[in-house]
């Protein structure tokens, strides 16, 4: 079984940055497309950016020129670098690791919260 485990999530101003971390379980990390997703209060799960296992990126409009994912294969590790961070950012951020093809896998870790507030 995969585990995926975030951290780094907090309470920062408007205008500030967090570091997201998400850690990954298992031998799986290097196959797979990883992902960052938020959910705030009352709306949907939706895509914030994501890495597939050849370093292609690609990022909400929402978060472009802001937001920066990266991942370090060693350490079955994914980074979100989140700068100029604005209240409508806050949510629950949730990591993902994905593949289409075979062996095919989706694993969800459990969300950390970002709040962005003064």
């Amino acid at each position: 079984q995969v585990q995926l485990v975030e951290s780094g999530g907090g309470l920062v101003q408007p205008g500030g940055s967090l570091r997201l971390s998400c850690a990954a379980s298992g031998s799986i990390f290097r196959l797979a497309t990883m992902g960052w997703y938020r959910q705030a209060p009352g709306k949907q799960r939706e895509l914030v950016a994501r890495i597939t296992n050849d370093d292609t990126t690609g990022y909400a409009d929402s978060v472009k020129g802001r937001f920066a994912i990266s991942r370090d294969n060693a350490k079955n590790t994914v980074f979100l670098q989140m700068n100029s961070l604005k209240p409508e950012d806050t949510a629950v951020y949730y990591c993902n690791a994905n593949r289409r093809g075979l062996p095919k896998f989706d694993y969800w870790g459990q969300g950390t919260q970002v709040t962005v507030s003064s």
